[in-house]
């Protein structure tokens, strides 16, 4: 079995920066970071361990920390929660991301033209609560499926920073279709990374019989990676870690794509690969013929 591995996968910018904050805090235990600071499970036992305090995303975050200082995480916050923080009188270290910095402003900016927002991302994700935690017209459309004509004369868009560019295409093209005699204006907010990553995998499944995905299940971005691999009708596995691999899931393949998320540390990944060679060499010594 042959493994190629994306010529673009694991960490962006935004995440490295955001932990490279985590290891020059000396007082951990002094610090709430308020959520998940990436979607890697692996990330937020190794930060609980440290000391860190980490809110659960799933339950309610406006309760007020105990810590003196809350970490705001890479996926951001509405200016609203940011005051409602600072006003109770936390010390805030902020690790947001300059590209979800960037979506948060184009949106403010379309509210300000007097524009119906629409916000392109997964219903209830932390970084979608952020984009329209300020704004006081805004939608979040997941689907084509859930676009209609919507009853304003301006509408602006803007997207999740890790949405698929091929979802967002056809959301737009929905939205322009059923609102024909709206004004509507589009900032582009799809980060990079996001964009690189998406088209290795592209690139990466005319090339292989199946995919490996890597990194955390509730990260979005890693999640697109693998509904890139569906849409082609390639088997896909979504792994945290090398002990979900299983050696008999991969009898049925001569080559299989590696690609992980913008939340995977490089280490996972490396483990992951190893993994997947200790598979292939065990493949293919119970395919070598017995000596005569």
């Amino acid at each position: 079995m042959k493994i190629i591995r994306a010529e673009a996968m694991g960490m962006c910018f935004g995440v490295r920066d955001a932990l490279g904050v985590t290891r020059r805090i000396a007082d951990p235990a002094s610090v709430t970071i308020h959520g998940e600071l990436v979607h890697n499970p692996r990330v937020v036992r190794e930060l609980s361990a440290r000391g860190f305090t980490v809110l659960d995303e799933t339950e309610r975050r406006d309760a007020t920390p105990a810590t003196p200082r809350v970490m705001i995480t890479a996926h951001g916050i509405s200016e609203r929660e940011r005051k409602r923080l600072e006003e109770r009188g936390h010390e805030l270290i902020d690790t947001t991301c300059p590209l979800v910095r960037r979506a948060h402003a184009a949106a403010c900016k379309l509210a300000r033209m007097g524009c119906l927002v629409l916000v392109i991302g997964r219903r209830g994700h932390v970084e979608v609560e952020g984009l329209t935690g300020d704004l006081e017209r805004c939608e979040v459309v997941q689907s084509a499926a859930e676009v209609r004509a919507y009853d304003a004369p301006r509408l602006g868009i803007v997207c999740q920073t890790t949405t698929a560019p091929a979802v967002a295409n056809q959301i737009v093209d929905r939205i322009k279709e059923l609102n024909p005699d709206r004004e509507i204006h589009l900032i582009a907010t799809i980060c990079r990374p996001t964009l690189d990553r998406q088209a290795a995998v592209r690139s990466l499944l005319g090339r292989v019989d199946a995919l490996v995905v890597v990194g955390g299940r509730r990260s979005n971005n890693t999640r697109q990676l693998a509904g890139l691999a569906e849409a082609a009708g390639k088997p896909w596995l979504h792994v945290e870690g090398p002990d979900e691999l299983q050696p008999e899931w991969f009898a049925a393949f001569e080559t299989v794509g590696l690609t992980a998320g913008t939340s995977t540390p490089d280490d996972v990944i490396g483990a992951v690969h190893q993994r997947l060679r200790a598979i292939a060499a065990a493949h293919e010594r119970d395919q070598l013929p017995e000596a005569m």
